[in-house]
């Protein structure tokens, strides 16, 4: 027995503990890459909005410009109502989607996936055209509800509104929502619902008390996909409309008709810095959720 148990500590591989020299310069490419086309370019950026247009010395008059002026506050205004409505509403439509999924689905759930990303399997500016040919005056849905049925007497006036570009964002967002809310249910343990069942608690009841507390950590991680993808999302407003003027439309606006580089900088940087609040408060949530 003795010799059996030495021959197999032989073959077993022998576990020094020592960090292997090769190990970071596996991480090297994507060090490299996050530099080039991520850390440089913002560094670029930041300088842009410090320097004044005569290339003489640093200046914060732009800041200043952006965050003081009622024009650009609007804008920034916009940009985060927008983003909050558009994250509000995929919370509300994907709660109960993610519920069903997870839940009651079955073999209907590979088919739901399915149905949820086919939208982002198409290019944004087909799918963006397709709203367009939809509600347009001469759309498909005012042609029907006009001359086929005769239930209007003139063409609703959809697009260039507001509401049709959240419906947009909503329809191609929805799914971070989705996701992030199942995976997260998927992990429940049913045992604590079915105790407080037992315990005489009502189904509805027992959804408020156990399942949402538990699930909270997958709606901030959906809420803040959905906050950061909608609060740089440009071509959805650009084609549409809607008579919105968001951080990304005026950003823009200032690369290619004035040609404000500095300008755009700054508003530039006020948005990665909306972006990084919403990153601390996933950071928080998750923490709390982990304590």
């Amino acid at each position: 027995m003795t010799t059996e148990a030495t021959r197999g500590a032989a073959r077993r591989p022998v576990l020094t503990g020592r960090p292997s020299i090769g190990r970071p310069f596996l991480a090297l490419p994507a060090v490299l890459f996050l530099l080039a086309f991520f850390v440089l370019p913002l560094l670029d950026n930041g300088l842009r909005s410090v320097v004044p247009a005569d290339g003489q010395g640093l200046t914060a008059a732009r800041y200043i410009q952006v965050l003081t002026d009622p024009f650009y506050l609007d804008s920034i205004l916009q940009t985060v109502l927008l983003s909050g409505g558009v994250t509000l509403i995929c919370a509300l439509i994907g709660y109960p989607v993610a519920y069903y999924l997870v839940r009651h689905a079955g073999r209907l759930s590979s088919l739901i996936i399915f149905l949820l990303i086919a939208p982002l399997l198409t290019s944004i500016i087909m799918r963006t055209y397709g709203w367009q040919v939809l509600f347009a005056r001469r759309g498909l849905i005012n042609t029907w509800l006009v001359q086929d049925l005769g239930l209007i007497e003139r063409p609703l006036r959809v697009l260039d509104t507001p509401g049709l570009v959240v419906a947009s964002l909503v329809h191609v967002l929805v799914p971070f929502m989705v996701l992030s809310i199942a995976a997260v249910l998927q992990g429940v343990d049913r045992r604590l619902e079915e105790s407080a069942q037992l315990l005489g608690a009502s189904p509805w009841r027992t959804f408020l008390s156990v399942t949402l507390p538990l699930s909270l950590d997958g709606i901030g991680t959906g809420a803040i996909l959905v906050f950061m993808v909608a609060n740089g999302s440009f071509v959805t407003l650009v084609l549409l409309g809607g008579g919105l003027k968001t951080l990304p439309l005026l950003i823009y606006q200032q690369f290619n008709t004035t040609r404000d580089f500095g300008l755009a900088s700054v508003m530039s940087t006020v948005l990665l810095a909306v972006a990084l609040a919403c990153l601390v408060l996933q950071l928080r949530l998750v923490r709390r959720s982990g304590a």
